[in-house]
């Protein structure tokens, strides 16, 4: 493949990464403006239930859709670092694999601490 298209590839994977978070977020505005206004402490077990499994299901989406941005960029990178003649950009992007795996397991790390933060404001 051609720089450009690999770069662009690049290009692409971390927007995925980044569009992922998007659903996830917004269900955890609506989460923390619920909880803000004391509304869950008046709920019933099932809206309580409801809420966390929203939260768990788009935030497991969001992981699964991240890694798999993530796998395949690892795997661009491979592709970019085989390059003959890179140009300055094409070789700082093929030096981004330990950046992936940071990203990585910051993901698993943040969406375990902010699920633990959503069963804390919704049971209270």
């Amino acid at each position: 493949m051609e720089e450009k298209t690999l770069l662009n590839l690049w290009n692409d994977k971390r927007s995925q990464i980044i569009t992922a978070q998007v659903a996830p977020s917004l269900v955890l505005i609506a989460i923390l403006v619920v909880a803000a206004f004391g509304k869950f402490a008046d709920a019933s077990d099932s809206v309580k239930f409801l809420a966390i499994g929203v939260a768990a299901a788009t935030g497991i989406l969001a992981v699964i859709s991240q890694y798999a941005a993530i796998r395949e960029a690892k795997a661009l990178l491979a592709d970019i670092n085989q390059m003959e003649k890179a140009s300055a950009l094409a070789k700082k992007v093929g030096e981004s694999s330990v950046f992936l795996s940071l990203t990585g397991v910051a993901i698993i790390g943040l969406s375990l601490a902010v699920f633990a933060l959503v069963l804390w404001a919704v049971l209270g």
